[in-house]
């Protein structure tokens, strides 16, 4: 028997079966992942559920969770997010109009229809002469509060002011209503010193107030213009990661969690 032979034969296996572990040891495929700014609350809630079904495309999404609308976009500009999910077209429209953000909607993912809430009244139309009214502070949903009070015949705004008027807008006031405007994180807080206010779906629901229930007045649920979307650079629009995360948004998964889960408060916009 040749021993040099043998051990020449004996090392070599090992080296063979050493490079086969490490072989076996590598994943096949490592996931890609991104970085996905929301609003905390039910849009985070809603996150966790894209999460888990874009895990399984082999996209592992970091949720960072924002208190503050004016954030995200601020973060994705800077680079911090590589999308974000919080916010519908006038708004970001209005963001591009005061900051210049390179910033442009993927997809679609949910519509959260706007309402009137009260602590003190019960009926919309029992809002008395020279009452306070708080609307958000923003441009966009501050014109959706306008808006909203004007389709329920509580002002009427001058014509040709689209999605975006403003308190000097108001052409007839009927009741002389005064108007607060405010941080939209802030309204519900500030509802026991106010009549009444115009206040978003998901501040509504983090202060335990039921959409369906509690508001005295809301947006038309059918072609809705504040559907919220995912934004992301311009130029991001088609990278694989962003594609499969419209994908995870838009899958019946989501469209369950939200029907389980909200009943109707937030509907899906795709």
């Amino acid at each position: 028997m040749n021993v040099s032979y043998s051990r020449r034969h004996v090392a070599l296996g090992a080296v063979v079966a050493a490079a086969l572990a490490t072989f076996v040891a590598l994943p096949a495929h490592a996931a890609e992942k991104i970085k996905l700014g929301v609003i905390g609350g039910d849009e985070e809630e809603i996150a966790e559920v894209v999460k888990k079904v874009a895990a399984k495309d082999g996209l592992d999404i970091q949720i960072v969770a924002f208190s503050d609308y004016t954030l995200p976009n601020e973060a994705l500009s800077r680079g911090d997010l590589d999308a974000n999910a919080f916010q519908h077209k006038p708004y970001l429209d209005s963001q591009i109009a005061n900051r210049g953000y390179k910033i442009v909607p993927a997809g679609f993912t949910i519509v959260e229809p706007i309402g009137f809430y009260s602590v003190k009244l019960k009926d919309f139309k029992a809002l008395p002469e020279g009452a306070l009214i708080g609307i958000p502070n923003d441009p966009s949903n501050g014109g959706r509060a306008l808006n909203l009070l004007a389709a329920n015949g509580l002002i009427t705004l001058a014509p040709g002011k689209g999605l975006l008027p403003t308190v000097l807008d108001v052409k007839d006031n009927p009741k002389k209503v005064k108007f607060r405007e405010l941080d939209a994180a802030l309204l519900p807080k500030q509802l026991p010193d106010l009549d009444g206010a115009v206040i978003n779906t998901n501040y509504a629901l983090a202060a335990r107030l039921d959409p369906r229930k509690d508001a005295l007045a809301q947006e038309s649920r059918t072609g809705n213009p504040y559907g919220n979307f995912i934004a992301v650079r311009a130029g991001d629009e088609t990278k694989p990661a962003i594609v499969k995360l419209v994908n995870a948004y838009q899958s019946p998964e989501v469209k369950d969690f939200l029907d389980t889960r909200f009943k109707g408060a937030i509907l899906p916009a795709w």
